[in-house]
């Protein structure tokens, strides 16, 4: 398992919920110390810990939040205070396993330092060592501080780590109030300055709260730092029904917010008191539709992958048409056409018919696009192959079948003719019309790559020969506008390790930001074709600018369409626009892909230069 900062870098992370909340609905008395239960009922404690990871938790956090000397003294039991604290964080890790990491819980001490208080900043630190030992002895993976309303208290927490062992992870949480201060008054911006001191790994806001005020005090937490951030909410605020305290914050709301916590910057979400594993099986999903987590590992050693003596992968000018002229330098034109949201695709015949007439080389068909229910892709794909006699490109989206359907899809898809993939991760449930459809990503598209690539040297997914190989031409799509280049490109290397042929970019429209990725990727030794949408009205160039990631749409073009009075001039304004963007960029790339706005086949033609009678 990757070590928390490994997965920092790269994953959205979903914390547990609330612990002390979840065992009193498993009916713990809220008077009993619950960090006892460590020692006198650990298979609680543990079922606990359990559910959470069965609910898609990836880090749970140890039954010790109350566990100090203060907290412990009025039930004596400050005498066990390391027992508590080691067994806390022993009984996590092996629930855990190889499952999820184990966060060592540290609380408030409970009592006043100074300048408020007789205990002095260095009595705190030495208080904090007592219980950071225990967890760290018990194995956890870092410590997460939470719930603090002083800064200068949980600094002496970070201290007392840093002592004890200097490399562990440290999460350091606040909590705030109503006004998005802490709890002390002081504001978010001097805990930012003065933790940032200490060199912490996760800043974060935890308890008190609901989502709707935490969202409001991220923005201004994200505006004051570039550390990661973690948000940890209460489902609201209790109410008392019979004679209990209960949350009544849904986990469909708490997984909406979620969603735009991640967002808003958040690398780190879960929840605080009143949420439980339904509350966070709720955010996992939004976890995952946003960023899919979880995969299927779908690789071997150094992606090398090595046919059987009997089996002759194809060529790539034997693949097909498409995949023999790119290989061969020929400039070449692809136009993308959706499936009809009904049986008949009619429509779309006639259209890939006129396209084919005037040398459009391939239809690129997209695999549910914005996450939409539509008629299968693959069907649309063999009716235009098998009625017109054009190529088809395929996407193939890792969003709806689990690596299973893949290749039994693949192996159908071959089978009835379809010769280019264009291998893609897939936009998520929460886009389209049935947000709360589950969504699969075994794996991501690098993952499908590799598929793609085993399956055309005659293995299956395990590495057992299938017989004839496929020969799928395969491309791969990439995002120039990408927010983290860097790891754009990193997913790019590594998607053409595993075998892609060609790209694809994401619409583009910002010439400047094709150019740089154009000088990022020099080195890179497959061939780009470029994406062009034309725009067609005003409103459609704010919902690219600002609605789909990477599509940057530059202040003059937006200005260009803003004049524009009617729906036929805000059309031709944009084809003019992306006919303007073809000229530029057709000597830089191997070939474009032009959308048709609205169906509209005629954009393509002008924006080709092409005559149609």
């Amino acid at each position: 398992m990757k070590s928390f900062r490994e997965r920092l870098e790269n994953e959205i992370m979903v914390f547990d919920g609330g612990t002390g909340t979840y065992l009193y609905e498993k009916g713990i008395y809220i008077n009993r110390c619950f960090e006892e239960l460590n020692l006198v009922s650990p298979e609680l404690v543990q079922e606990v810990h359990r559910d959470y990871i069965n609910a898609g938790a990836d880090i749970i956090e140890t039954n010790t939040y109350g566990a100090n000397r203060f907290k412990l003294q009025p039930h004596g039991l400050d005498e066990r205070l390391y027992e508590i604290n080691f067994k806390g964080a022993e009984l996590a890790k092996a629930v855990a396993g190889d499952s999820a990491l184990v966060a060592g819980s540290v609380g408030p001490l409970g009592v006043q330092i100074e300048p408020l208080g007789k205990i002095s900043f260095d009595e705190a630190k030495e208080y904090f060592k007592e219980q950071v030992k225990g967890l760290i002895d018990g194995g956890a993976d870092l410590i997460i501080f939470e719930t603090f309303a002083l800064v200068k208290e949980m600094i002496q927490g970070v201290r007392a780590v840093r002592e004890i062992n200097p490399d562990i992870p440290i999460i350091a949480q606040v909590t705030i109030n109503e006004y998005g201060t802490l709890i002390s008054g002081a504001p978010l911006s001097r805990f930012i300055e003065k933790i940032e001191e200490y060199n912490v790994d996760v800043v974060g806001l935890n308890c008190s709260v609901g989502p709707k005020l935490m969202l409001d005090a991220l923005e201004e937490l994200r505006s004051r730092t570039n550390l990661p951030i973690s948000v940890q909410p209460n489902a609201g605020f209790p109410q008392s029904i019979g004679g209990r305290n209960i949350y009544l914050t849904s986990p469909e709301y708490i997984a909406e917010y979620a969603k735009r916590f991640i967002q808003t910057g958040a690398s780190i979400v879960g929840g605080c008191c009143g949420t439980n594993p339904s509350h966070i099986r709720a955010i996992r999903r939004a976890v995952q539709a946003l960023r899919p987590a979880k995969r299927v590992e779908v690789k071997s050693s150094g992606f090398a992958i090595e046919a059987p003596e009997e089996v002759t992968p194809y060529k790539k000018e034997d693949k097909s048409r498409l995949c023999n002229k790119i290989k061969s330098k020929q400039f070449v034109s692809l136009v993308e056409l959706v499936s009809p949201k009904g049986v008949s695709a009619k429509k779309e015949l006639e259209k890939a018919r006129k396209l084919f007439y005037y040398g459009i080389d391939a239809i690129n068909i997209p695999d549910g696009p914005r996450a939409s229910a539509r008629m299968s892709a693959m069907a649309l794909a063999v009716m235009i192959q098998r009625e017109v006699g054009i190529e088809a490109v395929l996407h193939f989206a890792c969003r709806d079948r689990n690596v299973i359907g893949m290749q039994s899809d693949l192996l159908g898809a071959w089978a009835l003719g379809v010769r280019n993939i264009l291998a893609i991760t897939g936009d998520p449930p929460k886009l389209g019309n049935y947000p709360d459809a589950t969504a699969v990503f075994d794996v991501d598209a690098i993952g499908l790559t590799n598929l793609l690539n085993r399956l055309n040297h005659g293995l299956d997914l395990g590495g057992n020969p299938i017989g004839d190989p496929t020969g799928f031409s395969i491309g791969v799509g990439v995002n120039p506008g990408a927010i983290n280049l860097d790891e754009e490109i990193r997913r790019l290397d590594w998607k053409i390790e595993a075998g892609a042929e060609y790209m694809i970019t994401q619409p583009v429209f910002d010439i400047r930001i094709l150019e740089n990725f154009i000088k990022r990727i020099e080195y890179v030794n497959i061939p780009l074709i470029c994406g062009i949408w034309p725009l067609v009205s005003y409103r459609n160039a704010e919902f690219m600018n600002n609605e789909v990631p990477g599509a940057s749409v530059p202040i003059d073009i937006m200005e260009r369409m803003r004049k524009t009075n009617t729906k036929e001039e805000g059309f031709n304004e944009g084809v003019t626009i992306a006919k303007e963007t073809f000229e530029y960029i057709k000597g830089s790339v191997a070939g474009v892909q032009l959308a048709a706005p609205l169906g509209r086949i005629d954009a393509v033609f002008k924006i080709l230069g092409k005559e149609v009678n």
